[in-house]
C-alpha cells in the first residue's frame, strides 16, 4: 500500500514539476506581468516623424501598418511603430510626443506645436477601435482594460510655450499631459543638459512653470535638463517627476542621463526615470565610439582643407573599418538594473524613444520587441510584480500622483507672468 501512495505520488510530480517550471521560466514570468500590465511607454515621436515625412497631410497614410511608408526624399528613417507593432510589443498607454525643433523661434514654436497636437489627434480618432485619446490615468486603465492603447500627449520642451505660462494652461487644456522642460538647448528659463549654462538650473520663471504645472495636473519631464535643472526642480516641485527617456548615469556618463545625484533625490520625490534604447544613452562604449568619429571628422576635415568631398569619403571608410558598437537588451537592463538598486523597482519605467531615434540597441528595434527585455529581467530575477510595475505600474501612480495633488489645489488662483509685448 505504502509503495503504491509512493508511486502515485512520484508519478503525480514527474507530471507537474515541468508545468511548475515552465510557469516559473523568464518567458513565463514576463508574459504574465505584461498580460497583467501593459507597457506604458512615456516618449514616442510619431507626430515628428508625420511631420518629416508628410508635412502631416495625412491623406491615405494608415497606422495600422506603416512597414511600407518611406520618406521620397530617404532623409527620414523607416518608421518603428504603428498598431500591429504596438501590439506585438504589449504596449497598453503611449505618450506621443508632440515635438518641434528647439531651434525654432518661440512663436513658430507655440504653432508648431499647436500643429503636432492636431496631426497626433487626427491620427487617434482615425483608429478609435485600437487607440483611446486619454487626458487622465483613470481612462488610461479603462482603456487598457477594454483592449485598446490609451493614448497621451506630451510637449518635448519648455520653447513650445513661448514663456508664458498663459500657452502652458492652453496646452493643459487641449489635452498635453507632460511637458519636457528643455530640449537640447537652453530656453529663457530653465538650462538644458547638452548646451552651455545660463541660467545654473531654473529661474525664477522657471520654478513658476514648475508650481503652475504641479497646479494644473501636468506631469514634469526631466529627461534633457541640466543636472542643476533637475535638483532645482526637485526643491519646488509638490508632485511627482519623470523623466520620459533617459538612463542613467552611472552605466553610461552622456549628458542627457540620470546622476546618481538626482537618483537618490527621487525616491523621495516619489517619481521614475523612464529608460530608452537610444545607444549614445545607453551603450558607454557608443559614447566613446561618437567621441572617436568626432575627432577622426576633426581630423580629417583639417586635412582636407576645401576638399570636403574627401573628407567626407574617408570617414566613410573609418566607419566601415570601425563600426559602431549599438549596445543591446543587456545593456538597458543594466541601466533598469542599477536604477532598481540605487533607488528601488518602484522608481523605473519604459521610454524607448522610437520613431525620435534613427538607430536602436540590437534587439530592441520597434515597438514590438518590448517582451525581449521583461524575458531579460526576469531571468535576472526581477519578480513578475516589479515587471508589472516597470511596465505601467509606476506610471500609473506618478500620474495619479500628480492629479490627486491639482486636486488639492483646485482653489488656487493661477500664476501669471507679464506678457513680453
Amino acid at each position: 500500500m505504502r509503495k503504491a501512495v509512493w508511486l502515485a505520488g512520484f508519478m503525480m510530480l514527474g507530471l507537474t514539476g515541468p508545468t511548475a517550471a515552465q510557469n516559473t521560466s523568464p518567458e513565463a514570468v514576463a508574459a504574465a506581468a505584461l498580460k497583467a500590465a501593459p507597457v506604458w511607454d512615456g516618449h514616442n515621436d510619431v507626430p515628428d516623424k508625420l511631420r518629416d515625412m508628410r508635412r502631416n497631410v495625412l491623406g491615405t497614410f494608415d497606422f495600422s501598418d506603416t512597414r511600407a511608408e518611406r520618406d521620397p526624399t530617404g532623409k527620414t528613417p523607416p518608421f518603428q511603430t504603428d498598431i500591429a507593432r504596438l501590439r506585438a510589443g504589449k504596449v497598453g498607454a503611449q505618450f506621443w510626443s508632440v515635438y518641434v525643433s528647439a531651434a525654432l523661434s518661440e512663436p513658430q514654436a507655440v504653432q508648431a506645436t499647436l500643429e503636432q497636437i492636431d496631426v497626433m489627434k487626427r491620427i487617434i480618432a482615425r483608429h478609435q477601435a485600437d487607440l483611446a485619446y486619454c487626458e487622465t490615468a483613470d481612462c488610461a486603465a479603462r482603456a487598457m482594460k477594454d483592449g485598446r492603447i490609451a493614448s497621451l500627449l506630451g510637449i518635448e520642451g519648455g520653447h513650445s510655450i513661448g514663456t508664458s505660462l498663459s500657452v502652458l494652461r492652453q496646452m493643459h487644456a487641449l489635452g498635453v499631459r507632460y511637458m519636457t522642460l528643455t530640449h537640447t538647448r537652453n530656453n529663457a528659463w530653465a538650462d538644458a543638459g547638452t548646451d552651455t549654462p545660463v541660467h545654473g538650473g531654473l529661474t525664477d520663471l522657471g520654478r513658476d512653470v514648475v508650481r503652475e504645472m504641479n497646479r494644473l495636473g501636468m506631469l514634469v519631464d526631466l529627461s534633457h535638463v541640466s543636472e542643476a535643472t533637475m535638483l532645482d526642480t526637485l526643491d519646488v516641485t509638490k508632485a511627482p517627476v519623470i523623466f520620459s527617456h533617459s538612463n542613467a548615469t552611472a552605466i553610461n556618463q552622456h549628458a542627457r542621463n540620470v546622476p546618481d545625484s538626482v537618483l537618490d533625490r527621487l525616491k523621495a520625490n516619489g517619481g521614475i526615470v523612464m529608460v530608452n534604447f537610444y545607444p549614445p544613452f545607453v551603450s558607454e562604449d557608443r559614447r566613446q565610439w561618437n567621441a572617436r568619429r568626432a575627432a577622426e571628422k576633426a581630423r580629417l576635415d583639417a586635412l582636407n582643407l576645401g576638399n570636403p568631398k574627401a573628407s567626407e569619403l574617408a570617414l566613410e571608410g573609418w566607419v566601415k573599418a570601425n563600426p559602431a558598437p549599438n549596445g543591446g537588451i543587456a545593456d538597458v537592463a543594466n541601466h533598469l538594473d542599477h536604477i532598481k538598486r540605487r533607488i528601488g523597482a518602484a522608481h523605473v519605467g519604459i521610454g524607448g524613444d522610437f520613431d525620435g531615434i534613427d538607430v536602436t540597441v540590437d534587439g530592441l528595434g520597434d515597438a514590438s520587441t518590448y517582451p525581449a527585455l521583461f524575458v531579460e529581467l526576469a531571468r535576472r530575477g526581477w519578480t513578475r510584480t516589479e515587471l508589472e510595475g516597470l511596465a505601467s505600474g509606476n506610471m500609473m501612480r506618478v500620474m495619479k500622483a500628480a492629479e490627486a495633488y491639482a486636486a488639492s489645489r483646485k482653489g488656487d488662483a493661477p500664476i501669471e507672468n507679464p506678457v513680453s509685448f
